[in-house]
């Protein structure tokens, strides 16, 4: 009997694991390896131990297994691990298969106070993965990675680029909860069907027995499948946010405590069926939208996503490129302003590289002949030569397009048609079960806690929580499918809240088509092969079609490159000053008034004549004309007012046309349309416009296939889809139209299961019926209608 009262099982307090008898002790907790304990005096000595606080036994086994990371020391390893060093920092990401619960997002965010050589940390939770930023000075990838295994969190490393090229996504046991849930309804319908239809007095003791399997399926649907909305909601009310996730847990919790409260009483047969319906198809609907957003995460991590393509040089000839198909050792040039894809070796021409889309830190670095070039720089001077040395990752791109660390925010952001609703959802929820609990409580006490009850099960949020994300990622597909690409599903609702539209001129509504062009000047065959240099490394469009327009020339060495947006180049070139440009940049003064655009040429002081561009507008500007009904219309651009005449049949007024505007001016006037309380979409090129698509509230770069890949704007547009913009923004507007109506659905069915509800006389087969319909319902209404409006506006 003594031995029987010893046996007491004893759990590690790190990890939860069963203690050995040979456990191990340290201020007064049990440990079952002295990795668990080490990991605990790592914490408590950084007052980091309210990392126990957010779950029970929240690390991962620490049983010390001999692993060793000596190999993180080899340079030319590390070389393929790294996103990006310099002399100060380096940025790494990581795939931590042992991330599973909100204390480990805790942690691992608080890196930066275990150790201070640690800038920042961001965990993507979903994909497991951390993006880490280190002094290498003070600690090496070796020393990094094992700090994460000394805390429990041992990366999983692989030389073939785990985590760029993982396509299988870990779901937190998604698939496993969803069958437990499945698992747990179909039994406890079957077992509730005798109640649905009638049982006989003699035959009561089946129907207590049956009553304690439905508790029994129930404890896994509520412990094990449905702890996520609890976890979330305790997280959301400890920040002080009322998220859809607290009226979901709430009723979860209130279908529990009643089905218990009603069968240990005897007093009905609870409601266990509607809280395992509820669950599973809440399950369901998260697998679906899981599947959903990965399934486009694929595709643009590995398809043809931005529709740029880089230069490439084959047999002394430059060709265009698309990214998918960009290999280690082709042959790459860099111009001006555009991004770099890929990890390469600078062969030729001096790189001044910004790296603020990678780092956040805007001066531009000097790289030297044979250094390595991470991909995400953007070169700020003359064309350069590359040696690609590793694949194109896309999805690096897709990262440094959706990284809000390094851009500002948009303080006047649209609010979502969920960020809407959600506020006031529990609140009215809420108020309607404690109104019906009071009234009842006064006139029929007995009823009083079954309405209150009974408002919290039947007022299902399942339009909020499921209809949104169903139908802005089916949008976001067929966006995409029509060459607009999108950052993400809340720029589809940004789009539908725009009531301005402001557009840059020259490679936006026009076209570089070599054929609009006229040299104005006699031009010696070496004042053509210097012309020809200098604009070569520019990717401003008439830069691009200067090039076209002189043919293949060998091209000099540039030195003293400079490039002013909305200006013109300064170069040197063998002893020459070439100046090309707008009049005033080139001779200081503005002429008589022309009809044409015009880049005019100097060298060495000698005014040589100009290039003279009649610009072809892109096929659909009469469409985009037509908005002026619903949005107003405004031109911002560097060009003279030359072409003021052809331009105003597609504006109302002449006062929204500006010309003449640096890209400062054009940032300026974005800013004064919206103190004036407008919503501006600002669709420009990319180069001279970055600052004004940064800044309006929805920015669009208009791109051909060239590497002009802008990470400031919210949305990328392919030329050839410019005439149906038009679509596009109808389409957004039905897309927000069907959130809505399933909305409406939604409180259609829960006016009708309040009714029932206030009254205390809910029946568990009426809300086990309403409550899958309506979930059903929501989920095929928002599929179906999102593919008729995309049909009828011809998008599919």
């Amino acid at each position: 009997m003594k031995e029987t009262l010893t046996l007491k099982e004893i759990t590690c307090y790190h990890c939860g694991d069963e203690v050995p008898d040979a456990g191990i002790r340290a201020d007064e907790k049990d440990f079952c390896c002295q990795g668990c304990k080490g990991v605990y005096q790592v914490l408590r000595d950084n007052q980091l131990c309210s990392y126990y606080s957010y779950n029970d036994h929240p690390g991962a086994n620490r049983e010390q297994q001999n692993k060793r990371f000596d190999y993180l020391g080899e340079p030319s390893i590390v070389s393929q691990l790294i996103d990006y060093t310099d002399e100060q920092q380096t940025i790494v990401t990581f795939y931590l298969p042992h991330i599973h619960c909100s204390s480990c997002l805790w942690l691992l965010e608080q890196l930066n106070r275990i150790n201070p050589a640690i800038y920042y940390c961001r965990v993507d939770f979903l994909k497991k993965q951390i993006n880490i930023k280190f002094d290498q000075c003070q600690l090496s990838l070796q020393g990094l990675v094992e700090l994460l295994d000394d805390i429990g969190y041992e990366p999983l490393i692989s030389l073939q680029d785990i985590i760029k090229k993982q396509n299988a996504v870990p779901r937190d046991n998604l698939v496993l909860k969803i069958a437990v849930a499945g698992f747990c309804f179909g039994n406890v319908m079957l077992l509730s069907f005798p109640e649905y239809f009638g049982l006989s007095i003699a035959d009561q003791s089946f129907r207590h027995f049956f009553g304690w399997l439905n508790i029994l399926f129930s404890l896994p649907i509520v412990f094990y499948s449905g702890r996520g909305y609890f976890v979330s909601a305790w997280n959301n009310l400890r920040n002080k946010v009322l998220h859809i996730d607290f009226p979901l847990a709430l009723g979860i919790a209130v279908l529990f405590i009643r089905t218990v409260a009603e069968i240990l009483t005897h007093s009905g047969a609870g409601f266990a069926d509607t809280l395992c319906g509820l669950v599973f198809f809440l399950l369901i609907g998260k697998l679906v939208q899981q599947k959903t957003y990965h399934h486009i995460s694929f595709e643009r991590d590995y398809r043809s996503f931005f529709p740029v393509a880089v230069q490439v040089i084959t047999d002394g000839k430059e060709r265009p490129v698309p990214l998918s198909e960009l290999e280690t050792g082709h042959r790459i040039v860099i111009r001006n302003q555009e991004i770099i894809p890929a990890d390469a070796i600078l062969l030729k021409g001096e790189a001044l590289i910004d790296f603020s889309f990678v780092t956040g830190e805007s001066v531009p670095v000097s790289k030297t002949l044979g250094e390595i070039i991470y991909a995400g720089g953007r070169q700020t001077g003359q064309a350069i030569e590359m040696e690609v040395i590793k694949p194109v990752s896309q999805s690096y791109l897709t990262q440094l397009w959706n990284n809000e660390a390094f851009t500002q925010p948009k303080g006047n952001r649209i609010p979502s048609f969920n960020e809407k609703v959600s506020k006031y959802f529990t609140i009215v929820l809420l108020a309607i079960a404690f109104s019906a609990f009071f009234f009842w409580l006064q006139t029929d006490s007995s009823r009083a806690l079954a309405a209150f009850t009974s408002v919290l099960i039947v007022a299902c949020p399942c339009a909020l929580a499921l209809s949104t994300p169903f139908t802005l990622s089916a949008a976001l597909s067929i966006f995409d499918r029509n060459r607009f690409y999108l950052k993400n599903t809340a720029v589809v609702e940004q789009l539908a809240g725009i009531d301005t539209i402001v557009l840059d001129k020259t490679g936006t509504i026009t076209t570089g088509d070599p054929t609009s062009l006229t040299l104005q000047a006699e031009l010696t065959g070496e004042q053509k092969q210097l012309v020809y240099s200098v604009c070569m490394n520019s990717g401003h469009p008439l830069s691009r079609m200067i090039c076209r327009y002189l043919g293949h020339e060998d091209g000099l060495e540039v030195a003293d490159y400079t490039e002013i947006l909305g200006k013109g180049i300064l170069a040197g070139i063998r002893q020459h000053q070439v100046r090309i440009g707008n009049e005033q940049f080139v001779l200081g003064c503005r002429g008589a008034q022309v009809n044409t655009t015009q880049v005019h040429l100097m060298v060495d002081d000698n005014y040589l004549g100009y290039f003279s561009f009649i610009h072809y507008y892109r096929k659909g500007l009469e469409k985009i004309a037509e908005l002026q009904t619903d949005y107003q219309l405004h031109l911002v651009s560097g060009d003279g007012d030359h072409e003021l005449p052809e331009l105003l049949p597609f504006f109302r007024y002449a006062e929204q046309l500006h010309f003449n505007q640096s890209p400062q001016q054009k940032l300026d006037y974005i800013r004064l349309l919206q103190l004036q309380g407008n919503k501006v979409m600002m669709i420009g090129d990319g180069l001279n416009d970055s600052g004004a698509l940064k800044q309006s509230d929805l920015g669009i770069a208009v791109t051909e296939n060239i590497n002009n890949f802008s990470p400031g704007s919210d949305a990328i547009l392919d030329g050839r889809s410019f005439e149906q913009l038009p679509s596009f923004l109808k389409f957004a507007k039905d897309t927000v139209k069907v959130i809505q109506l399933s909305f409406g659905i939604s409180l259609v069915y829960n006016l009708v299961g309040l009714s029932f509800a206030i009254t205390g006389k809910l029946s568990p087969l009426t809300a086990a019926i309403l409550m899958p319909v309506s979930t059903v319902t929501i989920i095929s209404f928002t599929s179906i209608a999102t593919r008729v409006a995309a049909k009828f506006r011809k998008l599919l």
